[in-house]
């Protein structure tokens, strides 16, 4: 598997030297690209988003076969007289399974990895494989939003009563003072964050015919669609909520880093991110959660952009699974940020660990066989509940805005 992914990540590069020939040719004849060559462009970057997507699934692939083998080593070094630990719950999980229960909550484990399900046969060892519905469902909420990928500070809850947040948003300073004179009061400023918790929910509806069909892989099947369905409602809030009976998104909140010329559709230069780069204070751009933020139509944007040595500023990763760079600093993308127009705010970059996102009271996947009795389906639904705000406020996070018209 190692050697697959290496060759794709090799093919990877090699279609990135295939866009940059194509620029700097363009570039050598002082014209943009057209025609044929737009479109060769434009088959080069689709690919190579297609390879990334499929790298990811190869990775993930490989992580949860990596934590089954874990499992089972750990399941036969014990005794079978022995009580595995968690058996009550994983009781719970199976009664639930074969509709001997209506429901039940799952909490999200404090400091211990999420583990999935192995996928096979139930005789095969399938049924004592323990699983976690939360950890399945957080990750596909990752794949989808891309903020929550940025590297976002979470906090768990067992509740989900309001938490209060205070937040400094200016320091005292000092001057010369003359001899004899009095000294000038300066006082810190404070203010107060607080984080709620907003339920999302989804609902899922399955036939009979398909739950006993052994050949579905209904597990992995309900959490990709619940995951994604949760992921895209809280990730267009995470991004641009107005904080209005919703989370407030870091683009909401976040200042100003740069604004775009006036009269050029809102489109960015090197320059233009360069001076967005520079806007965000040393202390937030060397944090390690620091990185960019846009959409993948920007992204494809951004590619093509070189600095004033024709250094392109984005930079393919060289490891697997490594986010892509630009001026040195991940890129993430996500489809909730606006496009490139006039006055939209297009890109973000800033200390991402900053929006802190709260989950309270972990993932609720429940299961009905009576709310669709007469059409002979089995309910399910999942519900999380969640907020997200941008703490500092004072510059952790900027962005650039598409000049007036």
């Amino acid at each position: 598997m190692s050697q697959f992914i290496k060759q794709i990540h090799e093919r990877r590069n090699a279609l990135w030297e295939q866009a940059k020939e194509l620029l700097d040719a363009a570039e050598a004849r002082k014209e943009d690209l057209a025609g044929e060559e737009e479109q060769t462009w434009q088959r080069l970057n689709n690919e190579i988003d297609q390879i990334d997507l499929r790298v990811k699934s190869l990775l993930d692939a490989e992580q949860r076969t990596k934590d089954a083998d874990e499992a089972f080593r750990s399941l036969l070094a014990k005794p079978e007289t022995l009580e595995r630990k968690g058996a009550e719950g994983d009781s719970e999980l199976r009664r639930w399974a074969r509709g001997e229960m209506r429901g039940f909550d799952v909490a999200a484990p404090d400091g211990v990895a999420f583990r999935d399900l192995t996928k096979g046969t139930a005789t095969a060892g399938g049924n004592t494989v323990p699983t976690t519905f939360y950890g399945q469902l957080m990750a596909h909420l990752i794949e989808v939003s891309g903020i929550m990928s940025a590297g976002p500070t979470v906090l768990n809850t067992a509740s989900g009563e309001t938490i209060e947040m205070p937040v400094t948003t200016a320091f005292s300073s000092a001057a010369i003072t003359p001899e004899a004179t009095a000294l000038t009061e300066s006082d810190p400023a404070f203010a107060k964050r607080s984080l709620g918790a907003y339920k999302y929910g989804v609902l899922l509806q399955i036939s009979s015919e398909l739950l006993s069909d052994t050949g579905v892989d209904l597990q992995g099947f309900l959490s990709m669609q619940a995951g994604r369905a949760l992921g895209n409602a809280f990730g267009v809030h995470a991004v641009t909520g107005d904080g209005s009976s919703k989370p407030t998104g870091v683009i909401t909140t976040a200042t100003t880093g740069k604004t775009g010329s006036t009269g050029v559709v809102g489109a960015f230069t090197a320059d233009d991110l360069i001076d967005l780069y520079y806007s965000v204070i040393s202390p937030y751009r060397n944090s390690t959660s620091c990185g960019w933020l846009m959409r993948d139509a920007t992204l494809g944007a951004a590619r093509k952009l070189k600095d004033q040595q024709g250094q392109y500023l984005w930079q393919p990763s060289i490891q697997v699974g490594t986010p892509d760079q630009l001026l040195g600093k991940p890129v993430h993308t996500d489809p909730n940020v606006a496009a490139v127009a006039l006055g939209a705010k297009s890109v973000a970059f800033g200390d991402f660990s900053q929006y802190y996102v709260r989950m309270a009271g972990g993932v609720r996947f429940e299961r009905s066989d009576d709310y669709a009795f007469n059409s002979d389906l089995v309910t399910y639904r999942a519900i999380i509940r969640a907020d997200g705000l941008l703490i500092d406020q004072t510059g952790a996070v900027k962005v650039f805005a598409g000049g007036a018209s």
